[in-house]
């Protein structure tokens, strides 16, 4: 998994939580009968959106730039992927739906092998 996959990956989970509490506020804030909500709680959700929004920024901010834009791997889902073992090219090679391939050289390390 590389850096900006982590990242990214991070940054989806940080998103996910802000929305997360954001609904479970609202909820909360409707599942009440007869308690309407006053300007204190508003101005409290208020800061509270300011602050997740804040909080969205630096985690933007603070992410690394990718090293390899080469886009050696394309975006979307995976539509097969093979092994080949025994030969001169021992490779994992990765079909993706859009069309192209991806082809991961691999060692075999006490039974085990490793691909990559």
């Amino acid at each position: 998994m590389t850096i900006s996959s982590k990242a990214s990956r991070f940054q989806r989970g940080v998103i996910t939580v802000a929305i997360a509490s954001s609904a479970a506020m609202a909820l909360s804030a409707c599942g009440s009968k007869t308690m309407p909500v006053n300007k204190t709680q508003s101005e409290t959700i208020n800061r509270l959106e300011q602050r997740i929004e804040q909080l969205e920024r630096q985690v933007g901010e603070q992410l690394p730039t990718p090293s390899d834009t080469s886009s050696k791997v394309p975006t979307g889902p995976v539509s097969s992927i093979t092994m080949r073992t025994g030969t001169s090219d021992d490779r994992l090679r990765i079909y993706w739906a859009d069309g192209t391939r991806s082809d991961l050289p691999c060692t075999k390390e006490q039974n085990t092998w490793a691909c990559g």
